[in-house]
């Protein structure tokens, strides 16, 4: 394995190439010494000139190499003749996605892969998992508001959380609920409510503005501000609303899951006059890959995509 250092465009960046499944992988560093954030991972096509690129965006906590693990999406989108990128911006694995400096680092991650691969003239897709997919609605939501010259011919979210203010809400009610001990409150939920709390200024109550200037979609935003910035923008929302399994595995209920305000979100874009924006609902497809080979079911999950289904419909926007 070759490590080489390329000084261009005023950015520091290492180049590894290494080959995974039959596609050329290449894993690009931004900064010389930091080889925790600001880089990306490219899965390249076995030839060109691409279809498309993609920037494909990791949930919290994963990683390029667990994303690769846990989909097969830049596989087949490579073998489809599509760039895809994986980044893990300067905020790092545990980025909030719609925040500003992960939007700026998302900027200029893209700013350099289509310098260095000429990317000007193709069409340019963006999607993610779960907070991923939030990162990509509000990537999208920024460039066609402030009109920057890379805007995404479509968007999709798999499962992604949008609506922040419901987000704090239902994690609220999640730790009160579990306040007598029958039910333990959600790691994740205990540590979101600091996490929003930190990036809104303080609680819906008294900085519900906030909520809705970042949220990418929120209920009580009266003004659609931010979701008029969709209107003519291809964008499907993937989610497996399994509430049984919710009630049973983690004490929770409709309430708390995703799929309130990616309806929500779909309906009201429908009703603005956005025919291509969809919800797609699915069924028993919510399973992860563990690292012993066991799989278990999990409806939050890379697997409810049909990854075939979903590149043929990016081709064709």
């Amino acid at each position: 394995m070759n490590i080489y250092t390329i000084i261009k465009f005023g950015i520091i960046a290492i180049f590894i190439p290494y080959i995974v499944f039959g596609q050329k992988q290449e894993k690009i560093y931004l900064e010389k010494d930091n080889v925790v954030s600001n880089y990306y991972t490219v899965v390249y096509p076995d030839k060109s000139p691409y279809k498309g690129y993609m920037f494909l965006l990791p949930s919290t906590w994963e990683t390029p190499e667990q994303l690769l693990f846990n989909t097969d999406l830049p596989m087949k989108a490579a073998q489809k003749g599509i760039l895809t990128i994986i980044p893990v911006f300067k905020t790092g694995i545990n980025h909030f996605g719609a925040d500003n400096l992960t939007q700026e680092s998302f900027k200029e991650i893209l700013n350099d892969v289509v310098s260095k691969h000429k990317l000007q003239k193709i069409k340019f897709f963006v999607g993610g998992f779960s907070i991923g997919g939030t990162c990509a609605v509000k990537y999208a939501q920024l460039a066609n508001k402030n009109d920057f010259n890379i805007k995404p011919a479509a968007v999709f979210v798999v499962d992604g959380p949008l609506d922040f203010e419901h987000f704090y809400n239902s994690a609220v009610r999640d730790v009160r609920l579990s306040a007598d001990g029958t039910v333990e409150a959600s790691h994740e939920n205990i540590y979101m409510i600091g996490q929003i709390v930190g990036l809104m200024g303080g609680k819906p109550s008294t900085h519900l503005s906030n909520y809705h200037n970042i949220s990418p979609y929120s209920f009580s935003d009266t003004t659609q501000s931010n979701i008029k910035n969709l209107l003519d923008t291809p964008l499907r929302i993937y989610v497996e609303p399994d509430i049984n399994w919710w009630m049973k595995e983690r004490g929770q209920d409709v309430s708390d899951m995703n799929v309130l305000s990616h309806s929500a979100m779909i309906n009201e874009l429908n009703r603005l006059g956005n025919e291509k924006a969809i919800l797609i609902t699915t069924e028993n497809k919510g399973f992860r890959k563990l690292e012993n080979g066991e799989v278990i079911r999990h409806p939050h999950s890379w697997s409810i995509v049909d990854n075939d289904e979903l590149i043929m419909w990016l081709l064709k926007q």
